[in-house]
């Protein structure tokens, strides 16, 4: 199925944190904390002006970005649990 957010809109798939510390301890998965960071999946086309043009997002599909803990709404789309989020959530983009 083929998803496009509206608006300011992205879809984000949360990448997998590691399974290990640093000092080389598992970590089981009812410990671990959902990763704040993703793959930008999907974007909207972006907000309008008062001129009605579009906004151009700073984002693309690719991306891999930075966003807060407790942004966006779970979604699942095909099995996929994937995130949909303003751009605004996002904090930044990584690399």
């Amino acid at each position: 199925m083929a998803f496009t957010p509206l608006h300011d809109r992205v879809v984000v798939r949360r990448t997998e944190s590691d399974e290990k510390t640093a000092g080389g301890l598992i970590i089981p998965d009812s410990a671990k904390e959902k990763p704040a960071e993703g793959e930008i999946v999907s974007v909207g086309a972006g907000l309008r002006d008062d001129d009605g043009d579009r906004i151009a997002l700073d984002v693309k599909a690719g991306d891999k970005v930075l966003f807060g803990k407790w942004s966006g709404t779970e979604i699942t789309i095909d099995g996929e649990e994937l995130l949909i989020m303003k751009e605004s959530d996002i904090m930044g983009i990584i690399g």
